[in-house]
């Protein structure tokens, strides 16, 4: 019986950008893989990367040499429509600022990944209830994210993010604005996550958050230097 492939498998990915003196590079020879499953923190100073690795990842970022493999799916090779539909439906993303949708309230930014994925209303509003319930926000259903702490919206976030199951959950900073006491209860929800199969990329500064991943990837100047 073969081994099924890697979730992720990187291969030479570099990103440069031209310019007067020559290229800039940004990531230098990039080989990495990830299993279905892991929880992989990639950490390093400010400018090593970081996420500039993790937009490649969510295939936000097109302009990178090498080869990704997303799944066996060679995401170097795709048309650009199929990159974007690939990403929609494979990857969700935390981010430091929430970015949460100002306009539409809890029950509402939930709903938006699925719209994007085309699901039926009917089933859309059935997994809405669902995520309201598991991660026990339905009491905030109605409200809108100026009506929430910080905590609350990055909880939110983290919904909106997995609401469509996607395959692979990329978190930059997402404890960036948080005490440190909101902060760790996010972490605990992604290790709870993380239990339950999803697999997890997440960029932080923060040494004791990074001992929540099952391994550290550390960036220095684009290159990777250390997997721990």
């Amino acid at each position: 019986m073969s081994e099924s492939p890697p979730l992720i498998r990187l291969r030479n990915v570099e990103r440069f950008y031209e310019n007067r003196g020559g290229r800039t590079y940004v990531l230098r020879n990039v080989s990495l893989q990830i299993p279905e499953g892991d929880f992989v923190t990639i950490m390093g100073p400010s400018g090593a990367g970081k996420t500039t690795l993790l937009s490649i990842l969510g295939i936000l970022d097109h302009g990178w040499t090498g080869e990704y493999f997303l799944r066996g799916q060679p995401v170097h090779a795709l048309p650009a429509r199929d990159r974007q539909s690939l990403g929609r439906r494979a990857v969700g993303f935390v981010f430091q600022q929430y970015h949460l949708l100002d306009d539409l309230t809890v029950a509402e930014n939930l709903d938006v990944p699925l719209s994007y994925r085309k699901v039926p209303r009917s089933e859309r509003q059935a997994l809405v209830a669902d995520t309201l319930d598991r991660f026990g926000i339905v009491g905030k259903k109605d409200l809108f994210p100026s009506q929430l702490s910080g905590g609350q919206q990055q909880l939110v976030g983290v919904a909106r993010a997995i609401i469509a199951s996607p395959q692979l959950l990329l978190a930059d900073e997402p404890t960036g604005n948080l005490h440190t006491s909101q902060g760790r209860e996010v972490m605990e929800l992604f290790k709870r996550l993380n239990d339950e199969g999803v697999t997890i990329v997440q960029v932080t500064h923060n040494e004791a958050w990074a001992e929540y991943g099952r391994r550290i990837v550390r960036l220095s100047d684009g290159w990777v230097v250390s997997e721990e």
